[in-house]
């Protein structure tokens, strides 16, 4: 009796996943988190809206959802003033980093990103034998200019760059990515992630061509509009690299009553403003809560709050360790020298209340 014959590429990769969910760390523990404030979900939640027509939707779960996400296509591309051609939807940005790569990576090709920069991406490069080249941060934020000249360095055929950035929170001005796209190498595309950008300040967005071949933006439901379990984001671009995911994608991988969800989500854009004033508060009292604690509150852009411990990543892990302890979920950047700092979820009062309790504590055993 044999097993199956996979891949040279597959039996060289380790068994592993991106990140080690809450669930997984609750299974654990034996127990529930008492605030789950680690994995960047927008704990405001959707727009009732939303909820009342993923609900609605249900009845017809036993159909399959549109292959093509004709609706909710439509809206996006009257929301952002393009064609419903520059658009395709997939299962959140995840999804979608997954078919781009498979779409422009092969074994030994070079990928440009950022060392410590958001791990799923690298995953997927992994996954389809891409070559990994990677660039420090500087000053706590991504260096457009030093991953384009990297990118040049090596021929890479895929840049990854996030704005805002995850797991720091910093960010560019729009012009401030506008003045690099020439620099962009010939045969290069940039991927531009901006999943945070609904709760980023006005000028955050570059304003880029939709037909300009160099760049594909993506963006999805999961943050501002608060519907991370959903699964819905989409990628932005210029027409004929838009076709070209068609050639690869789940075309039945979207849930039915997600893409109800995010349709009524996009039309309900007084509930996603609700949501950038909640968040305001939220980051504003996480600076409280970590200055009333000896911390720093780095500036963010996002739905959370890189809060700088103030020494190295050994001392930020004990005080992370201390949290999850005592039920509060949160995470840390895995790269030095932004591994000093811990990583919180904006929330509601009650939520940071337990956030400001448990690091009290922990604070109190570890001076």
């Amino acid at each position: 009796m044999t097993g199956p014959r996979y891949t040279k590429l597959a039996d060289s990769l380790p068994a592993s996943v991106p990140f080690v969910g809450p669930e997984a760390q609750e299974r654990s523990m034996g127990h529930a988190f008492a605030a789950r404030i680690g994995a960047n979900e927008n704990i405001f939640g959707p727009s009732p809206n939303a909820i009342v027509a993923m609900q609605n939707a249900a009845k017809d779960i036993w159909m399959y959802g549109d292959p093509e996400s004709h609706d909710l296509r439509e809206a996006l591309a009257k929301h952002h003033k393009i064609a419903p051609t520059n658009i395709v939807v997939g299962e959140g940005i995840d999804g979608l980093l997954g078919y781009l790569v498979r779409l422009l990576v092969e074994q030994g090709d070079a990928v440009v990103t950022s060392e410590g920069a958001y791990p799923t991406f690298n995953y997927h490069v992994t996954g389809f034998g891409g070559e990994l080249h990677k660039v420090p941060y500087r000053d706590d934020r991504e260096d457009l200019a030093e991953l384009l000249v990297k990118a040049a360095e090596v021929d890479a055929k895929l840049v990854y760059f996030a704005n805002p950035d995850n797991p720091m929170g910093s960010w560019y001005r729009g012009k401030d990515i506008e003045a690099h796209l020439n620099a962009i190498p010939d045969g290069c595309v940039l991927l531009l992630d901006e999943a945070y950008i609904e709760l980023s300040p006005a000028d955050t967005a570059p304003a880029i061509d939709i037909n300009d071949p160099r760049v594909i933006r993506m963006r999805t439901f999961s943050k501002g509009y608060g519907m991370a379990g959903a699964r819905v984001g989409y990628a932005m671009g210029a027409e004929n690299a838009i076709r070209a995911f068609e050639k690869i994608r789940n075309h039945f991988g979207m849930n039915r009553a997600a893409q109800a969800g995010a349709l009524a989500a996009l039309t309900d854009q007084e509930w996603l403003m609700t949501t950038r004033k909640n968040v305001e508060r939220a980051r504003a009292r996480i600076g409280e809560i970590a200055t009333k604690h000896g911390f720093k509150a780095l500036p963010s852009a996002t739905n959370f709050v890189a809060i700088d411990c103030g020494r190295d990543g050994t001392f930020a892990k004990s005080v992370l360790d201390g949290l999850v302890a005592r039920g509060v979920f949160v995470r840390m950047p895995f790269v030095a020298p932004q591994n000093r700092c811990i990583r919180v979820s904006c929330a509601p009062d009650n939520i940071l209340d337990l956030l400001d309790a448990a690091l009290g504590q922990v604070m109190a055993n570890l001076t």
